[in-house]
Order: C-alpha cells, then structure tokens, then sequence
C-alpha cells in the first residue's frame, strides 16, 4: 500500500509538472497563446512560421550581427548597444533601434540612441539619432542618397573600405572621390539638427554631400539662409536686414 501511495503522489507531481509545462509552452491552447505580466529575457526573436528572423529585440551581450539573404555575419562593433533590428522577408536587415549610455571610469559620458530605415539590401536612408559624450552633444535628422545595391553592394562597401586603407591619406580621397564620382557610395542629402554652437540648423546638399543651402539659427537668435558653392564658400547670404 505505501508503495501505491508513493506512485501516487510521484504521478500527482508529474502531472502538475506537466500542466505548467504545457501551459507556459502555450501546448495546451491549439492556437500556441500565452499570457504574462512581465517576461524578463536576454534575447527576443521574432520570427515567421518558417523560422526566417523579422524582428530581434536583444541586450548588449546577446545583440546580433548584421544579416544579409538569411545569413547572419559577424559586427562586434555592435556588442556596445542593446536594441532592435528589423529584417525583411528574405532576411535581410531593415534597419533598427540601437542604444547604449554610460559614465565611464575617467567620469565622461558615452551616450547614443540611434533609429535608422535602410535601403533594399543596403545601408542607411534615414535617421534619428542623439549622441552625447564628454565633448559635445548631436541631435538630428540624416536623409542619405543610396545607392542600388546592384551597383554597390555592401560587399562593395566593406571592399571600398580595405582598399581605402592600404593607400597614404591623400590618395584615399582621391579614391573615395572617384567613387562618389560614379555614384558607388552614399551621401547625406538633407541634415536637420543642432550645431557644435548650439545653434539649429537644416543643411540641403547636392548628389555629391555638399552642402549647398543652410537654414541657420543661432544660439543667440540670429537668423539667416545661405547659399553655398561648390567649394562651401558661401555665395549669398539672406538676413532679417539683407537689402535686395
């Protein structure tokens, strides 16, 4: 009899064990739904019925590399932030939300907060970004023209790169301006944000980066427009005074 109970109660556990089991697994509701308060994870990964990753939500530690077709690659640059990628459905990455903000042992701050939407297998068309450091603080808005990946990948752009550092200072602008030439790399076409002056100012540029309008207002109040050529010298300038 003692041993029947004893089978008993391991089955009355078993059972019970079962139960949670299934219940936290989402087994026992056909649709496979659960319902938490609070949930408290390293890494989330959103994914289709087919396995293919869309969203990843991840701390520092476990934050992911960058993914191209399905395959992810290897960025330790990014084991500084915790956030969110977004993928697309071939598995590509979309863009996403990064962050990280510290006080260092020397007392100066590392602070940054970046949301970015990327071209078709490309890099980054739009921005949001904030940084903050020991010494100086941004807050903007980046439009990018980017290129087709058919005509630059971001195999391309890593390869640019490598090729770029094998060659003395002045001869890698040189290179990186033939490439800007022929349309191969992306440029910022629209800035809006702060200045190093705690101005505000709206920067629009040509196919080539280079600023050609501002829209600018001082730290003190000062309003004014100017034109700028091709050099960045500035060409006219309108004024709340300026006499046509």
């Amino acid at each position: 009899m003692s041993q029947l109970r004893t089978f008993l109660a391991g089955a009355t556990t078993m059972a019970a064990l079962l139960a949670a089991i299934a219940a936290l697994s989402g087994a026992a509701d056909p649709g496979r739904r659960a319902s938490f308060d609070e949930i408290t994870v390293g890494r989330i990964n959103i994914v289709e019925p087919d396995g293919t990753k869309r969203i990843i939500l991840s701390n520092k530690a476990q934050f992911p590399g960058d993914f191209m077709q399905g395959k992810e690659g290897a960025r330790p640059d990014r084991r500084a932030f915790a956030g969110m990628l977004f993928i697309n459905e071939e598995g590509t990455e979309n863009g996403g939300l990064i962050q990280k903000g510290s006080v260092g042992a020397d007392g100066k701050i590392d602070s940054g907060l970046s949301l970015t939407f990327d071209r078709f297998r490309q890099d980054q068309a739009l921005q949001l970004m904030n940084n903050d450091s020991a010494t100086y603080q941004m807050t903007g808005i980046k439009i990018n023209d980017v290129p087709h990946f058919a005509l630059t990948s971001m195999a391309d752009i890593e390869r640019f790169g490598e090729e770029a550092g094998k060659l003395p200072e002045a001869e890698q602008r040189a290179y990186r301006q033939k490439l800007a030439e022929a349309g191969r790399l992306s440029q910022n076409r629209i800035w809006l944000g702060n200045t190093g002056a705690k101005g505000s100012a709206l920067q629009l540029k040509d196919a080539r980066g280079r600023t050609r309008m501002m829209l600018l207002v001082t730290a003190d109040g000062k309003a004014e427009i100017q034109m700028l050529d091709e050099t960045g010298k500035v060409s006219k300038s309108i004024t709340p005074g300026s006499k046509e």
